[in-house]
């Protein structure tokens, strides 16, 4: 088992988001991934939070994960306004594109997890396009139910012998999450969840314009384009999330009224 590293956080809802730059971020990755070591990172948003305030043991693994990126603004928002001045976002799409980039360059393998042969399959002709240096070790749909211990001693098997640096994984939250969990010391590799990254990438969805992103509207652009599946989970996690991050920043502020006060005595 590789030690873990401690980098700088900033909690949010008493969850600790890396508090590095995309670059430093992505470099990070690069650094472990070039080594293969077996690491875990996470890519949250609001959904994510709100998943692990409700489940204990969803909270533990994500305050034990290598690196968990602000992906969604409110997150980057609420880390600048506890003191992380200069962060920005770290979203899966862009760590994605980043990571696909200096493959080239870098002579990383990149294995990629989950989601359906459809969109790997688009994913793959769009790669080679875009990226044609770009080393993939392989892409592997997996079923909706869970592995058996054969079909993932298998699996781990396949990956550790591909020679992959990173592993894509996109299997939704929390899923991807406790399978990244599950497979860590296992899997000789960086594994980094991505969610609906792999569809958007291969078209089926369409990711919002940058204007769009950097209002933290995002979600409601996923929302528009799906609009059934995506109803019952914002309205349980958006008016959540605003109560706990609201309750957070004036009890935030609290504290430095005190601390101002007991200092200037």
């Amino acid at each position: 088992m590789v030690a873990r590293v401690l980098l700088p956080t900033q909690k949010v809802l008493d969850f600790p988001i890396t508090a590095l730059r995309f670059n430093d971020q992505v470099q990070t990755i690069l650094k472990w991934a070039n080594k293969r070591e077996s690491r875990s990172v996470y890519v949250a948003n609001v959904h994510m939070l709100i998943e692990a305030h409700w489940n204990p043991e969803f909270a533990s693994l994500l305050r034990n994960a290598d690196i968990v990126t602000p992906d969604g603004m409110p997150l980057v928002w609420m880390m600048r306004k506890m003191g992380a001045i200069y962060q920005d976002r770290v979203a899966g799409m862009d760590i994605f594109l980043a990571l696909c980039q200096l493959s080239q360059t870098q002579n990383l393998s990149i294995f990629f997890l989950g989601s359906q042969t459809e969109i790997l399959s688009r994913m793959e002709k769009r790669l080679e396009r875009e990226f044609p240096q770009m080393k993939i070790a392989a892409m592997e749909p997996l079923p909706f139910r869970p592995l058996t211990q054969i079909e993932d001693e298998a699996l781990i098997q396949k990956i550790n012998s591909s020679g992959a640096n990173a592993v894509l994984v996109s299997l939704g939250c929390p899923k991807q999450e406790n399978w990244i969990a599950q497979h860590k010391g296992k899997i000789q590799a960086v594994m980094i969840g991505l969610g609906g990254v792999f569809p958007v990438y291969a078209g089926i969805h369409k990711r919002a314009p940058r204007i769009i992103r950097d209002l933290g509207l995002e979600w409601l652009y996923r929302w528009i384009q799906e609009p059934r599946r995506l109803f019952g989970r914002y309205s349980k996690t958006i008016p959540l999330f605003i109560w706990l991050a609201t309750k957070q920043l004036v009890s935030s502020s609290r504290i430095a009224a005190v601390f101002l006060q007991e200092t200037g005595d």
